[in-house]
């Protein structure tokens, strides 16, 4: 896998990436643009770099996960046994804490990938094994919190849960970019972890049951 490179101008076609992609959509973005933002007078500064749109996605992630992932292993370690909101806040304050950052657009550009491969980053080869890790074992340690739902719906459940709280992360970034996020930060995490714990915790009803 090919690693970041450490040049300070490789780091700030990352940047610039980053937010171009967050703003506009990964397809909304040419690299002639990204390489603009950065400040580079040569257009295939991100050629050089990063060989393709795709490699530099890739870069973005292997210049972000490695400190959210640590971020996230630290608070699964003070994790109470069997407490699923405690679980929730592990996995997603660091995002949410990236997303309170001034000037990060890092939240957006993951929404907006997922927006466009509908969820799936199949096409993207080369990403970080460690991302997808960390999700898969946050999905399975949510699975042992709701046996009291059938498996279709467990995993819709989780899959739904995920989704909300990258939106709100992104819909946090922007109004934090923008200068309109009124809400405390304190009180704007702790009422979406309630919601989200609500959420895959509530019992299904007998209509829903009905529906599987």
């Amino acid at each position: 896998m090919t690693a970041v490179p450490s040049s300070a101008s490789a780091l700030r076609i990352i940047v610039a990436a980053e937010r171009l992609f967050g703003l506009n959509g990964i397809d909304g973005v040419s690299l002639r643009q990204v390489a603009a933002e950065a400040g580079s007078a040569n257009n295939s500064a991100v050629h050089y770099h990063f060989g393709s749109k795709d490699g530099l996605i890739t870069a973005i992630f292997r210049h972000r996960l490695p400190q959210l992932l640590k971020e996230r292993q630290l608070l699964e370690l003070r994790c109470p046994p069997g407490d699923l909101r405690a679980r929730i806040e592990a996995y997603l304050l660091p995002v949410l804490m990236l997303a309170e950052s001034p000037d990060n657009f890092y939240v957006s550009f993951v929404e907006q990938l997922q927006r466009r491969d509908f969820g799936s980053t199949s096409t993207l080869s080369d990403l970080p094994i460690e991302g997808e890790t960390s999700n898969e074992r946050f999905r399975s340690e949510l699975e042992l919190h709701l046996t009291h739902l059938p498996d279709p719906l467990r995993r819709a459940r989780i899959a739904d849960a995920q989704l909300l709280g990258l939106h709100a992360a992104a819909d946090r970034e922007r109004a934090v970019s923008s200068g309109g996020a009124n809400t405390p930060f304190e009180l704007f995490v702790d009422s979406l972890l309630d919601g989200i714990t609500g959420f895959l915790s509530a019992p299904a009803s007998a209509i829903t049951l009905g529906r599987l």
